[in-house]
């Protein structure tokens, strides 16, 4: 037993068995590489990740592979879900050292000293292969050129701080209007495009959620303005959320997105599923079904929604991080068939259904057996088999059931428990707007309960804590817990109302000015001021696997800064933006949240305040609802409950019996209205 035991990460439980000294970062042992002069072994993963597994598998469950790790390095082990800040600084000094993108496993050597890496790579095989070299001829090698070299290494690494700090300190200049600097945007995802399968360049690919929604909004902004409709823009996005919810990224049984396709066609995915993509997908979807009703969007949403509910969501409420890729020895297996299996399970009538849908009828795609995936629209399917569309419907439905029971009886994929405060704030935002758009109150229900987790169990001392784990809360809060969750509780807001998630928004808005902003240059640290000091400090502005920090900072302050008509959230938004847009300007397409950030902060829409009794309120929020309105924010706010201060507190209970509508446009607002015929030409 090393000193992971005591941990809660799933993660880093995963290695406690192993033979490896492995510590948990943190200064007992930094303390002991600096009095004993090794260099650090830094290795960084995640529950989920599939070559993280098979690294530990043959490398650190391996005797004597782990007795030359542990006589020549002090061994860290770090979960990149709960520690991003330190995944974040070492991806970066990896790919400054060799001009490669980054991944996991991370594996980098540090000095004990600077903490700084000398050398760094990802998966190392345990003997020579695929032309990689083997981790134990690398352990040495790495340690004796430490040894024999270790000023020249230190002279290496004085220039790598150099570089880092030049990155953080930098600037760029805005040169663009807003107008042109959003045209950019689209011209450049338009060139990224796959007009053959969907999505943006070739495999791996990855469903890019901020891209597409930043074509969709550029299409509605363009449409808004009584311009040319950009229909191009809009079949980019149908193409893309249709070739995804056919795919094999999609599971046809169970519901959730992996987290991306090896192949260009969506076919066979990377099998783990991750919260924070299906939280993204959730809204994205749910906005692709405002512009117009499509039974494939409504499927991938409510299949979607269920399996969150179903599978990810901790009984008091709180959203589960991930499950894993691998299943019963091997990457894929809870989710692959044998066609005989099929056939066994299923009538006839069931079977040719299935097989004509999900590509049975074809060779086998994945290992020799069959990933499910829709080969083409329901239904062309249907009329090929001259089948009625209410038997083709009860069908399926009989299949499904039949496979999913089959399934659940197989070997499960591990699930890591971990709840982290950025990735619910993601999937209680995507589980609203699909709430809203489907008339669901449950998933609204299910939103509340882990925002109430969140709130209750990972806010200590008035501060927002990034991981639960096991009943315990630990890791100050990034950027990305606060904005994330702001932005999640804020759209709970829309949907229901509630006086402690209003005072839970406050403290995170409160929290993202005083703990994160650069009140000098403008931007948002993904590191609180009094966080530990480590090699590199950024300011996230570029998309990722999950949206920058920055962006969802600028989106969520100004929603609130117009709900609560406070300035100061909006100025430290717009701060944020003088300082950012420049660096979009250079790659626009690599900036798309950011860019949906700009527009919503230079062209805010309505924010708009209904009052009155609940059961007379309906109307108007359908209403308010209606259609694709992106930046339209709507809210109904109970007399008895908490409402911003620039509302009337004295009401007549002649006022209270009524409907009232505010709509607010920046920080002016109409006169109240009381007739919905005039809010809804108001709102036209």
């Amino acid at each position: 037993m090393n000193h992971l035991a005591g941990e809660t990460s799933p993660y880093l439980a995963q290695h406690a068995d192993n033979p490896v000294d492995w510590h948990p970062w943190g200064e007992p042992a930094l303390a002991l590489a600096r009095t004993e002069g090794r260099p650090i072994l830094l290795s960084i993963g995640y529950s989920a990740c599939h070559w993280c597994h098979v690294m530990a598998h043959e490398s650190f469950e391996h005797e004597a592979t782990a007795n030359v790790m542990n006589e020549r390095f002090v061994n860290i082990k770090v979960d990149r879900e709960e520690r991003p800040d330190l995944d974040r600084a070492y991806q970066l000094a990896h790919h400054l050292l060799t001009r490669q993108s980054g991944g996991w496993p991370l594996t980098a050597f540090l000095d004990p000293e600077t903490l700084l890496p000398f050398f760094t790579g990802t998966y190392f095989p345990r003997t020579p292969r695929h032309g990689l070299p083997g981790f134990v001829d690398v352990l040495i090698r790495i340690s004796d050129a430490w040894g024999e070299r270790t000023e020249d290494i230190r002279e290496q690494g004085d220039k790598l701080r150099n570089v880092v700090q030049q990155l953080d300190d930098a600037k760029a200049e805005s040169q663009l209007a807003d107008d042109a600097l959003l045209a950019a945007g689209r011209e450049q995802l338009g060139k990224l495009y796959d007009p053959e399968g969907g999505g943006f360049g070739n495999a791996p690919k990855f469903p890019m959620p901020g891209a597409v929604e930043r074509l969709l909004r550029h299409w509605q902004r363009r449409r808004a303005s009584g311009g040319q409709p950009d229909r191009e823009a809009l079949d980019m996005v149908m193409t893309t959320l249709t070739k995804m919810a056919r795919g094999g990224i999609f599971d046809h049984l169970g519901g959730g997105f992996c987290r991306y396709s090896t192949d260009r066609g969506w076919m066979i995915p990377h099998f783990e599923k991750m919260l924070c993509d299906n939280g993204s997908l959730l809204a994205l979807y749910a906005d692709a079904m405002a512009v117009a009703p499509d039974a494939l969007f409504e499927g991938a949403l409510r299949d979607t929604a269920a399996w969150m509910m179903r599978e990810m969501q901790h009984p008091s409420g709180g959203y589960y991080a991930a499950l894993d890729a691998d299943s019963d020895g091997g990457e894929g297996r809870h989710y692959v068939w044998r066609r005989h299996e099929v056939k066994r399970l299923l009538t006839e009538d069931e079977y040719l259904v299935v097989e004509t849908l999900y590509g049975l009828d074809h060779p086998a795609n994945f290992e020799g057996k069959w990933h499910l995936h829709r080969r083409d629209s329901w239904r062309s399917v249907a009329e090929r088999l001259y089948l009625d569309a209410e038997a083709a419907v009860e069908l399926l439905a009989s299949a499904r059931a039949k496979l999913f029971d089959r399934r659940s009886e197989r070997p499960r994929p591990a699930r890591d428990e971990k709840v982290l405060a950025a990735w619910n704030g993601l999937a209680i935002h995507g589980m609203v707007q699909a709430a809203l758009r489907l008339s669901e109150p449950a998933w609204i229900d299910s939103a509340a309960r882990a925002a109430a987790f969140v709130r209750e169990r990972m806010v200590q001392d008035e501060r927002l804590l990034a991981s639960w784990t096991g009943g315990t809360a630990r890791h100050p809060a990034y950027l990305d817990d606060y904005a994330n969750m702001l932005h999640g509780v804020l759209a709970l807001l829309e949907a229901r109302w509630d006086d402690a998630d209003f005072a839970l928004a406050q403290l995170l808005a409160d929290g993202l000015l005083t703990l994160f902003l650069d009140e000098e240059a403008g931007g948002f640290w993904f590191t609180a001021h009094d966080h530990e000091e480590l090699i590199h400090r950024p300011k996230p502005v570029l998309d990722d696997a999950l949206p920058p920090g920055n962006a969802i900072a600028v989106r969520a302050l100004v929603a609130f800064g117009h709900l609560t008509a406070e300035s100061r959230y909006l100025d430290a938004a717009h701060a944020t933006l003088d300082w950012a847009r420049g660096f979009a300007e250079r790659q626009p397409a690599a900036h798309s949240a950011l860019l949906t950030a700009i527009e919503e902060a230079t062209e805010p829409g309505a924010t708009v305040i209904l009052r009155g009794p609940p059961d007379s309120i309906a109307p108007w929020l359908d209403a308010a609802r209606d259609g694709y309105e992106p930046t339209r924010a709507v809210y109904a706010i109970p007399y008895d409950c908490k409402a911003p201060s620039y509302l009337p507190r004295l009401v007549t209970a002649e006022t209270r019996a009524r409907v009232t509508a505010f709509v607010c446009q920046g920080l002016v607002c109409s006169a109240p209205i009381n007739e919905l015929d005039e809010f809804r030409t108001v709102l036209a």
